[in-house]
């Protein structure tokens, strides 16, 4: 049978419709949330007394609803002949009239229960001309009790009449309660969490100047307490409609963390809260500026892609941001942009410091032989028009050791539980330009001679340093060289460039003496740093590549076997 559901008890009066949350045609369960209805003070869904089909949905997106109003027409489950219906009419109308009684009496009951805190609080002022006054839930249209979500204000805070004091949330409405009195707080008696109901005292406040209000007025010989009192009281509620009135253009919700005023129902409220995001962050896209589900999923969203392209010094994973500070105030200062080369590096050298965990091997390579052949191969370097420095001999040596120790030439498989293993053996040297670092990559080391690796570097050097490197001469690389040898120093971490396993860091060669076994012997040794992925390399592997890598330095020969 078809039954007309009407909106039942709604405490505050009347609501505005800001979200119909069902439409024709659809099964709904007893309990399930039909509409969504705000007011200035709270918003609440409004759930089916049973379940059924829906027939017609009898309100519009924008309706201002009070009790009794029609709400929709529900098709009931089980429902059969005619003699039923018109018991279930009969039921549903004797239920209406019980429902109206019950409203009725507790609207006439509502006075009778607020006059004796009135006059419990007229009778506990004082002549003097300041008061404590307790300040207690008001009625909240229901027995049930609410959680509170958020306390706004603490002791020592001055706080205006309507000035919303906790919000309070149920399964299926969030409201702020405001102060009915202006004064200052002198304690605070709620918890956060605690299940609070109509009665349930809030806080004590100092009320200002009130008893001396009171004296000021004429009064009668026999009833002036009882209208003192009634006028007392209804003098809050005169003020809480002078202000609701002034307020009503503006959108009004529950507070944000930081006890920003955001528009949101319950239920959105609730996701917010489990995905730890502050309303006052999130746009609006709803009617009256309000929050939906879908702001606070697409707020989400937005977080997470600005986190993977965050510059080095923006907070990520749980990492606090580093705090801005006013430079100037210790003298004078100039502010330059970063170029876009800089900033790019950033962002990915923060990306690969934070994600790879580091681990660094040191060992030095003694290369007095190498050094001497190189010299003596300057002549034929020049014929062959390039330049022999030492990298054409590292690049080389670390291509025959991709090959000898596979595990260095992979890249972690984004499931984290697989290694990608490459037949290819390309690798990348940092390049200090005037923008910024670059690493061109040199492709196919191990197929190359010296010769060919020297001028192939110098070409790709050159290009990096006029801005005439393309994106696909930066991309491919095993395996990263970074030299600072032309500079100096000992030693230093290079950062992984990932997706890469391993970096090396090459620092200045110095003579130093070696211990050949009978004496002390001046040798050219090569400062090695070996920054590794330990996720998918271990130590002792890191220690045998340095091992090896010093001796294929040592007797370059021995690549040739």
């Amino acid at each position: 049978m078809s039954e007309l559901i009407k909106v039942p008890g709604i405490g505050d009066g009347a609501g505005e419709v800001i979200e119909i949350l069902v439409k024709v045609g659809d099964k709904v369960e007893a309990e399930q949330s039909l509409v969504t209805l705000e007011s200035d003070k709270a918003s609440m869904e409004i759930p089916c007394p049973k379940a059924g089909t829906i027939k017609s949905i009898k309100v519009k997106m924008g309706d201002n609803l009070k009790e009794g109003d029609d709400l929709i027409e529900l098709e009931s489950e089980g429902a059969d002949g005619g003699g039923k219906k018109e018991e279930k009419a009969d039921d549903a109308d004797k239920s209406e009239a019980s429902v109206g009684e019950q409203n009725e009496k507790a609207k006439a009951d509502k006075p009778a229960e607020k006059a004796p805190a009135s006059k419990s609080a007229a009778s506990d002022k004082k002549p003097a001309s300041s008061a404590v006054q307790a300040v207690k839930v008001p009625d909240l249209g229901s027995d049930s009790k609410a959680k509170v979500i958020e306390i706004l204000v603490k002791k020592g805070d001055t706080v205006e009449v309507d000035q919303s004091l906790i919000v309070l949330e149920s399964d299926k409405a969030s409201m702020e309660i405001p102060s009915p009195v202006a004064g200052i707080v002198e304690s605070v008696e709620i918890k956060l969490e605690q299940d609070a109901g109509t009665g349930d005292l809030i806080l004590h406040m100092k009320v200002e100047g009130e008893a001396q209000e009171e004296s000021a007025k004429p009064e009668s010989t026999d009833t002036s307490n009882e209208e003192a009192e009634t006028k007392t009281a209804s003098k809050p509620a005169e003020k809480s409609d002078d202000a609701e009135q002034k307020a009503a253009p503006a959108p009004v919700g529950g507070p944000s963390r930081d006890g920003t005023k955001v528009h949101a129902g319950p239920a959105v409220r609730l996701l917010a809260r489990e995905m730890g995001v502050d309303l006052a962050e999130v746009k609006a896209s709803g009617p009256r500026d309000r929050i939906l589900k879908e702001d606070v999923q697409s707020h989400v969203k937005s977080v997470m892609k600005q986190g993977k392209s965050a510059p080095a010094t923006a907070g990520g994973s749980g990492i606090p941001a580093v705090p801005e500070i006013d430079f100037s105030r210790f003298g004078e200062i100039e502010v330059k942009d970063m170029t876009r080369l800089q900033q790019i590096g950033a962002a990915n050298i923060h990306r690969s410091w934070l994600n790879v965990p580091h681990v660094t091997q040191f060992d030095l390579a003694d290369i007095s032989e190498l050094e001497t052949f190189r010299k003596d191969q300057k002549t034929v370097a020049e014929k062959a028009g390039v330049k022999l420095t030492i990298l054409p001999f590292l690049l080389k040596a670390c291509a025959h050791l991709l090959r000898e120790q596979a595990n260095f030439n992979v890249a972690l498989a984004p499931n984290g539980k697989q290694l990608i293993h490459k037949n290819y053996v390309h690798i990348g040297f940092a390049v200090d330009t005037p923008d910024g670092l670059m690493v061109p990559v040199i492709r196919d080391v191990d197929k190359k001679s010296l010769l060919q690796l020297a001028g192939e570097a110098a070409e790709l050097a050159d290009k990096a340093r006029n801005k005439k490197l393309g994106a696909d001469g930066m991309q491919g690389a095993c395996f990263t060289i970074s030299s600072l040898g032309h500079i100096g120093g000992t030693y230093f971490t290079p950062i992984v460039n990932a997706p890469e396993v391993a970096i090396l860091g090459v620092s200045k060669a110095t003579i130093q003496p070696v211990w050949d076994g009978s004496t002390f012997q001046p040798k050219l040794m090569l400062p090695l740093s070996l920054s590794y992925d330990h996720r998918a390399i271990n130590g002792a592997a890191a220690a045998l590549f340095t091992k090896r890598l010093g001796e294929l330095l040592g007797d370059i020969r021995s690549m040739l076997l």
